[in-house]
């Protein structure tokens, strides 16, 4: 193997390592977004849960026919 077939492979190889280090980083990134929206989603239904139990009679319409039945 001559020296410029082996620079060109190692040159190849430094450019894959550079992009899945970026790749990673997005990957990580990502996650936290998804971890940071998860636990909003979470607050967020159990807030909605507590003020369904509050607020007397929230979901007594759902369940009623209509009045032109």
């Amino acid at each position: 193997m001559n020296e410029e077939r082996f620079i060109e492979i190692e040159t190849k190889l430094a450019h894959q390592e550079k992009t899945i280090k970026d790749l990673n980083d997005v990957i990580c990134e990502q996650q936290n977004e998804i971890d940071s929206l998860d636990l909003i989603c979470k607050k967020l239904t159990k807030l909605i849960k507590e003020h369904a139990q509050m607020v007397s009679g929230i979901d007594a319409p759902a369940n009623e026919k209509p009045p032109h039945y």
